[in-house]
């Protein structure tokens, strides 16, 4: 385990863990709504980390800057994303380095697909429970269109905390992975099965990535 700050003029910490043996790939998480309690420590973030960890590819699970309506906080995961492409550790920068992958959970997920749509080569990004919408221009709908690399999206069937439909219905209709998962927005329980979700889309996506 080793603590990163992120370079980029906001103050964004994470907690990076790695593999005992080879790294294979980094994945980027990110967390739910700042304002709501979300943060690295949340327990769907770690279940998805120690699953990666065991299948080889780390994980950088990070806290926002200072709350700024979503803009601030896409700029922190376009920063973590930079920071893990371009790491000595990870192969450098470009092509070169080793996939780059981001999961994101809520308002977190929804961020990783914004994020995702604006950085080339980033090679997998899974949402769990995204919004469609984080703000006028902030659309994650419109993002799912730009995105050229593989996507998961997994969502509660009885989700009614955020509107979640439109985001799946543009990734069905892309063929991206959707996965349904008997629950509410919360997941009460299923940090496991998530983990396993995850890990394995991230697993067949980011390991073959070329």
């Amino acid at each position: 385990m080793t603590d990163v700050l992120v370079p980029g003029g906001r103050d964004v910490r994470g907690t990076l863990e790695e593999p005992d043996g080879e790294t294979n790939a980094i994945v980027v998480a990110c967390p739910p709504h700042p304002q709501h309690g979300g943060s690295r420590s949340d327990g769907r973030l770690i279940a998805v980390s120690d699953a990666l960890v065991e299948a080889g590819i780390a994980c950088l699970r990070f806290d926002y800057g200072p709350w700024d309506e979503g803009y601030g906080e896409r700029e922190d995961v376009r920063n973590v994303i930079r920071w893990a492409r371009s790491e000595d550790r990870f192969g450098g920068a470009g092509a070169d380095g080793l996939p780059v992958g981001v999961f994101g959970y809520s308002f977190g997920g929804s961020l990783a697909l914004l994020a995702a749509a604006d950085i080339d080569g980033t090679a997998a990004v899974s949402a769990l429970a995204p919004t469609a919408r984080l703000a006028n221009d902030l659309d994650v709908v419109a993002a799912l269109d730009r995105i050229e690399s593989p996507v998961q999206i997994c969502y509660g069937e009885r989700d009614s905390t955020v509107d979640w439909e439109p985001v799946v219905d543009r990734a069905r209709e892309h063929d991206d992975e959707v996965t349904p998962l008997p629950g509410d927005h919360f997941f009460v329980g299923q940090n496991a099965k998530i983990a396993d979700e995850v890990s394995t889309f991230f697993e067949g996506a980011v390991l073959q990535s070329p």
